[in-house]
């Protein structure tokens, strides 16, 4: 079951990486009930309990907001811990003059399209809803002593595929400027339309023969050369046949000499 669940948070993280441009070291967004959660079920150290949650080389920088610190506060001596854990946390600007709720908080941080990309862990039930109208975040929650981020839900499934078919298509406005821009190279006397290489620039790199000096001079055939250097024959050289003289011996010269 862990290997299955890890390979769900890992599916769910290269989403949002491949989607929405999410990149290490991945920021970690948390409220109170997140931090009173690792508290009571004893997840701690948090960060690395993270690091393996998103399968990320090192541990994620933890984030809250004075807003949150305030609500713990408020909360008393049930969350007092939670209270003294949050302290410790790195606090992001949220730029409210006045203490507002935690939600307020965090959905004004993330904004429309979760420009810093931040993970948000909660276990708030409202703010996990809401989280799932905005298309790029992704929400961590607990459950016992296991920590789990959210599949994607319809939204940002179709935010997604929306957003990589305009990247994709080209709008009309645009096609229309292209088209005015050829038209208008075309007209002009030597002029390529702007944007369009030249031909030149594409030339194919086509085969070439093999290295001379590594090849083996090729030997002329004997035969070959002897028939070239002869020349054609005549019909009398053709029927002419060679006289060979026979050498004679003192023995058989003598001999002859007697009969005579």
């Amino acid at each position: 079951m862990r290997v299955k669940r890890r390979s769900r948070h890992r599916k769910v993280v290269k989403f949002y990486s491949t989607c929405f441009g999410f990149r290490e070291p991945y920021k970690v967004l948390i409220d109170g009930t997140f931090v009173h959660h690792l508290l009571v079920h004893q997840l701690l150290p948090a960060d690395d309990a993270l690091r393996e949650l998103l399968s990320a080389s090192r541990a994620p920088p933890l984030l809250t907001s004075k807003c949150v610190v305030a609500e713990l506060r408020r909360l008393g001596k049930s969350h007092s811990e939670a209270f003294d854990a949050a302290q410790l946390v790195a606090t992001a600007s949220c730029e409210h003059d006045k203490v507002v709720s935690a939600v307020d908080c965090i959905l004004s941080l993330v904004g429309d399209k979760n420009p810093e990309h931040y993970f948000v862990a909660t276990q708030d039930s409202d703010l996990r809803a809401k989280l799932r109208e905005v298309p790029c975040v992704p929400v961590i929650y607990g459950l016992k002593n296991s920590l789990f981020i959210e599949q994607p839900s319809v939204q940002q499934r179709q935010f997604a595929q929306l957003d990589e078919e305009k990247r994709i298509h080209m709008e009309k406005s645009e096609f229309k400027k292209l088209l005015k821009a050829s038209s208008e190279g075309k007209t002009s006397v030597g002029g390529n339309a702007p944007g369009v290489a030249e031909k030149s620039k594409f030339k194919r790199n086509r085969a070439k023969g093999p290295n001379p000096l590594s090849c083996k001079k090729k030997k002329p055939k004997p035969q070959a050369s002897a028939a070239r250097n002869q020349g054609p024959k005549t019909d009398g050289e053709a029927k002419r046949k060679r006289v060979r003289k026979r050498k004679r011996s003192a023995k058989d010269s003598s001999q002859a000499e007697t009969s005579s």
